[in-house]
């Protein structure tokens, strides 16, 4: 079977965490170890919520907040410094780009309601004929359904499809809808590997 459509993940894939430091830093500040802030930000029921689409993102920081008494005016900086080591590859974005034309190219990511928003001021969109985002669309991988709202909006079928992502279950779920998956670690390796299956399938 050809494969006519290839999907990636964002947090973890093409937006990581290279540098722990900053987040560290505001562990150590709240007096946290740094998988405990980690949680905090994407473990907890605000996050759940927030990533169903049930809250905005923006609630879903003031709850934070709220939970590290905090007042509301120090959510940008909070952001700022939890995220401050996180990198956008620019170049795993610019081979993803270079594969429109060739395959459907897509995003499926759990996140909240700014991520949309936030890869268009990157300029990330542009390399995604389609994007699919858990707050938007009501469901997280690795529900089978996120992946089947993916593959209706790419026109394709699930066994034409591979999946980039850096989660095994998320992996796992893709490969029970019936797509692909390939299990991301490395950029180099990830593309390596979608370019010996594309080149198998073709």
């Amino acid at each position: 079977m050809t494969i006519r459509a290839v999907f990636f993940d964002f947090g973890g894939v093409i937006m990581r965490t290279e540098f722990q430091a900053p987040r560290q830093h505001l562990a150590e500040r709240f007096r946290m170890d740094y998988d405990d802030i980690d949680k905090a930000v994407f473990g907890s029921e605000s996050a759940r919520r927030a990533s169903l689409g049930e809250i905005s993102e923006e609630a879903h920081w003031l709850e934070i907040l709220k939970r590290l008494r905090q007042p509301a005016a120090e959510l940008e900086s909070f952001k700022a410094e939890f995220f401050g080591g996180d990198i956008i590859d620019r170049q795993l974005v610019d081979a993803i780009h270079s594969l429109r034309g060739k395959v459907h190219t897509g995003l499926i990511s759990n996140a909240w309601s700014g991520l949309r928003e936030f890869i268009t001021k990157e300029k990330v969109i542009d390399a995604f004929d389609t994007v699919v985002i858990s707050a938007e669309v009501g469901e997280v991988k690795p529900s089978a359904k996120i992946y089947e709202v993916a593959l209706k909006q790419a026109k394709v079928r699930a066994s034409e499809a591979v999946f980039v992502d850096d989660m095994a279950v998320n992996i796992e779920g893709c490969e029970k809808a019936g797509m692909k998956g390939i299990l991301f670690k490395d950029p180099k390796e990830a593309l390596a590997q979608l370019n010996r299956l594309m080149k198998i399938n073709k």
